[in-house]
């Protein structure tokens, strides 16, 4: 079985009651449920939320050490974690493959959420179709294994 990495940053647990003008009212186990349908038989959704900025290094580090896909919403840590950053660098150099999504169109925001550290090292961005961005973004896996 082929296992996709979905994993979620800060304060990405409280979707579907946090700002749903911004970020929908879908909440992740919504999400989840979704990408899940979505799939074909024989690949896994694994999806992890963590507010905890090692945590989420940690996982990165597991995908990279297991070769795993990984779609990643850093949420707030986007815009200034270089811990994040370079443990995804280690991913991307290894040749898997991780596409950074966003919610939002951060660009439409404010001018401090323009900026992602991420952005460089990912494989792709994917931003502003709300939960569809997730479903981009495993289309895109799928197709490019």
């Amino acid at each position: 079985m082929t296992t996709i990495l979905v994993l979620n940053g800060p304060n990405l647990g409280r979707l579907g009651s946090r700002e749903p003008e911004v970020y929908g009212s879908q909440t992740l186990a919504d999400i989840e449920a979704d990408l899940s349908s979505f799939v074909p038989d024989g690949v896994e959704i694994e999806l992890r939320q963590t507010d905890d900025e090692g945590q989420l290094v940690g996982w990165l580090h597991e995908a990279v050490d297991r070769g795993t896909p990984v779609v990643l919403n850093p949420a707030a840590f986007t815009h200034y974690s270089y811990a994040l950053r370079d443990a995804a660098a280690q991913l991307t150099t290894a040749g898997v493959p991780l596409v950074e999504v966003h919610l939002s169109n951060p660009h439409a925001r404010e001018a401090f959420r323009h900026t992602s550290v991420i952005s460089g090292v990912a494989t792709g961005v994917i931003a502003g179709f709300g939960a569809d961005s997730y479903r981009l973004a495993i289309d895109w896996l799928l197709r490019h294994p």
